[in-house]
């Protein structure tokens, strides 16, 4: 069996398809940004101001990390709750509209999560991945995290 036989399959987004989306939808749709959203930026500026210099979105690497720091082989992603799937069987049953397209592509998104993590790993990269609601919540604990390990590594 290989790779692509597990691989969760994400119906298309189309109206043949019997999806149906509004204009209104579509507007608010429009407004979602995959990067540079405000919890990054408050992570990166945090980052920054403990004196570490990054990478942001790099795109040599799978999964396009939000941060990179080769020189500490370290990758911080911030996740957004809902694409990502946060207390995902709690969640899962409150969705009321497209079931039939969003519950795969959450699913889908927490798979290759799971197949970034593990190959960031194989290549030596130490991984973390914080909720943006973590980042909202609790700024200074998920910076000591990374903090604690980038210090450990440079000693």
């Amino acid at each position: 069996m290989n790779y692509e036989d597990n691989k969760i399959k994400v119906p298309r987004f189309n109206e043949e398809s019997g999806f149906y989306t509004t204009k209104t939808r579509s507007k608010h749709m429009s407004k979602i940004h995959g990067k540079d959203t405000k919890p990054e930026i408050m992570f990166r500026k945090a980052l920054w101001k403990a004196g570490y210099r990054y990478r942001i979105n790099y795109k040599k690497l799978i999964g396009k990390p939000d941060i990179v720091m080769n020189k500490h082989k370290t990758i911080i992603f911030i996740d957004g709750d809902f694409w990502h799937g946060f207390n995902w069987n709690e969640k899962r049953e409150k969705i009321k509209s497209n079931r039939g397209f969003w519950i795969p592509k959450i699913e889908r998104n927490m798979q290759r999560d799971r197949e970034v993590n593990a190959f960031l790993k194989e290549n030596g990269y130490t991984v973390f991945r914080f909720w943006e609601s973590e980042i909202k919540k609790d700024l200074q604990s998920c910076l000591e995290t990374v903090l604690k390990h980038l210090d450990s590594n440079t000693k």
